[in-house]
Protein backbone atom coordinates (compact mmCIF):
# COMPACT_ATOMS: atom_id res chain seq x y z
CA UNK A 1 0.00 0.00 0.00
CA UNK A 2 1.49 3.10 -0.98
CA UNK A 3 1.19 5.81 1.85
CA UNK A 4 0.33 9.77 1.15
CA UNK A 5 2.08 12.78 2.45
CA UNK A 6 0.68 13.92 5.63
CA UNK A 7 -0.80 10.49 6.24
CA UNK A 8 0.22 7.45 7.96
CA UNK A 9 -1.64 3.91 7.94
CA UNK A 10 -2.06 2.46 11.45
CA UNK A 11 -3.17 -0.73 12.95
CA UNK A 12 -6.17 -1.91 11.93
CA UNK A 13 -6.21 0.20 8.36
CA UNK A 14 -7.05 3.23 9.36
CA UNK A 15 -5.47 6.79 8.92
CA UNK A 16 -4.50 9.42 11.33
CA UNK A 17 -3.08 12.51 9.97
CA UNK A 18 0.81 13.74 11.28
CA UNK A 19 0.39 17.33 10.37
CA UNK A 20 2.28 20.38 12.22
CA UNK A 21 0.75 23.15 13.53
CA UNK A 22 3.35 26.24 13.73
CA UNK A 23 2.62 29.17 15.19
CA UNK A 24 5.04 32.09 14.96
CA UNK A 25 4.32 34.69 17.40
CA UNK A 26 5.16 38.69 16.96
CA UNK A 27 4.46 38.24 13.32
CA UNK A 28 1.83 41.34 13.35
CA UNK A 29 4.63 43.44 14.80
CA UNK A 30 7.36 42.63 12.38
CA UNK A 31 5.03 43.39 10.23
CA UNK A 32 4.35 46.94 11.39
CA UNK A 33 8.04 47.42 12.04
CA UNK A 34 8.73 46.50 8.24
CA UNK A 35 5.79 49.07 7.19
CA UNK A 36 7.70 51.67 9.61
CA UNK A 37 10.52 50.93 7.22
CA UNK A 38 9.30 51.30 3.99
CA UNK A 39 9.27 55.29 3.89
CA UNK A 40 13.23 54.94 5.42
CA UNK A 41 14.03 52.72 2.39
CA UNK A 42 12.35 54.76 0.06
CA UNK A 43 13.95 57.79 1.16
CA UNK A 44 17.22 56.16 1.36
CA UNK A 45 16.61 55.31 -2.72
CA UNK A 46 15.91 58.46 -3.71
CA UNK A 47 18.91 60.01 -1.77
CA UNK A 48 20.95 57.22 -3.77
CA UNK A 49 19.41 58.69 -7.26
CA UNK A 50 19.92 61.98 -6.80
CA UNK A 51 23.34 61.19 -5.91
CA UNK A 52 24.31 58.76 -9.14
CA UNK A 53 21.67 61.47 -11.17
CA UNK A 54 24.07 64.70 -9.96
CA UNK A 55 27.33 62.70 -10.46
CA UNK A 56 25.79 61.45 -14.14
CA UNK A 57 25.00 65.53 -15.27
CA UNK A 58 28.30 66.65 -13.59
CA UNK A 59 30.49 64.24 -15.80
CA UNK A 60 28.25 64.82 -18.38
CA UNK A 61 28.86 68.32 -17.98
CA UNK A 62 32.33 68.30 -18.13
CA UNK A 63 32.34 65.70 -21.03
CA UNK A 64 30.53 67.78 -23.63
CA UNK A 65 32.42 70.14 -26.36
CA UNK A 66 33.02 73.94 -25.33
CA UNK A 67 32.29 76.84 -27.61
CA UNK A 68 30.02 79.23 -25.29
CA UNK A 69 29.75 76.66 -22.76
CA UNK A 70 26.05 76.53 -22.62
CA UNK A 71 25.46 72.88 -22.40
CA UNK A 72 28.31 73.00 -19.96
CA UNK A 73 26.01 74.78 -18.13
CA UNK A 74 22.68 73.80 -18.69
CA UNK A 75 22.82 70.32 -18.17
CA UNK A 76 20.20 69.40 -15.97
CA UNK A 77 18.54 66.24 -13.74
CA UNK A 78 14.73 65.88 -13.74
CA UNK A 79 13.41 63.55 -10.79
CA UNK A 80 10.26 61.76 -10.56
CA UNK A 81 10.07 61.04 -7.37
CA UNK A 82 6.87 59.16 -7.12
CA UNK A 83 8.59 56.81 -9.56
CA UNK A 84 11.99 56.21 -7.99
CA UNK A 85 13.08 57.90 -11.56
CA UNK A 86 15.61 60.27 -13.14
CA UNK A 87 15.98 62.02 -16.51
CA UNK A 88 19.32 63.71 -16.92
CA UNK A 89 19.79 65.89 -20.22
CA UNK A 90 19.64 69.03 -21.88
CA UNK A 91 15.46 70.87 -21.89
CA UNK A 92 16.08 73.94 -22.84
CA UNK A 93 14.85 74.45 -26.57
CA UNK A 94 18.18 75.98 -27.14
CA UNK A 95 19.96 73.17 -26.76
CA UNK A 96 18.61 71.22 -29.05
CA UNK A 97 22.33 70.78 -30.55
CA UNK A 98 23.61 68.87 -27.44
CA UNK A 99 22.00 65.22 -29.28
CA UNK A 100 24.21 66.48 -32.45
CA UNK A 101 26.88 66.35 -30.59
CA UNK A 102 26.20 63.08 -28.80
CA UNK A 103 25.62 61.07 -32.27
CA UNK A 104 27.36 62.93 -34.65
CA UNK A 105 25.85 63.86 -37.72
CA UNK A 106 26.88 63.09 -41.33
CA UNK A 107 29.55 66.04 -41.20
CA UNK A 108 30.24 66.13 -37.11
CA UNK A 109 31.59 62.83 -35.56
CA UNK A 110 29.94 62.08 -32.38
CA UNK A 111 31.40 62.99 -29.34
CA UNK A 112 28.74 61.43 -26.74
CA UNK A 113 29.15 62.94 -23.23
CA UNK A 114 25.97 62.04 -21.16
CA UNK A 115 26.04 57.96 -22.57
CA UNK A 116 29.89 57.45 -21.13
CA UNK A 117 28.35 59.38 -18.12
CA UNK A 118 25.89 56.50 -17.29
CA UNK A 119 27.90 53.96 -18.08
CA UNK A 120 30.95 55.59 -15.52
CA UNK A 121 27.58 55.45 -12.97
CA UNK A 122 26.31 52.14 -13.70
CA UNK A 123 29.43 50.96 -11.73
CA UNK A 124 28.83 52.60 -8.86
CA UNK A 125 24.58 52.81 -8.31
CA UNK A 126 24.34 49.62 -6.13
CA UNK A 127 27.00 50.88 -4.17
CA UNK A 128 25.36 54.17 -3.10
CA UNK A 129 22.00 52.33 -2.97
CA UNK A 130 23.50 49.68 -0.32
CA UNK A 131 25.30 53.09 1.36
CA UNK A 132 22.59 55.09 1.99
CA UNK A 133 19.98 52.02 2.49
CA UNK A 134 22.60 50.97 5.60
CA UNK A 135 22.96 54.63 7.02
CA UNK A 136 18.84 54.72 6.36
CA UNK A 137 18.67 51.20 8.89
CA UNK A 138 21.38 51.70 11.08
Amino acid sequence: MARRRGRSVGRGGGTRSTGITVQIEGLDALRDQLADLTPAIRAAGFKALEDSAEAIRADAARGVRVDSGNLRNSARARFHNSQLRAEIGWWDRDDFYAILHEFGTRKIPARPALGPAIEAERTRIAARIQAEVRRALG
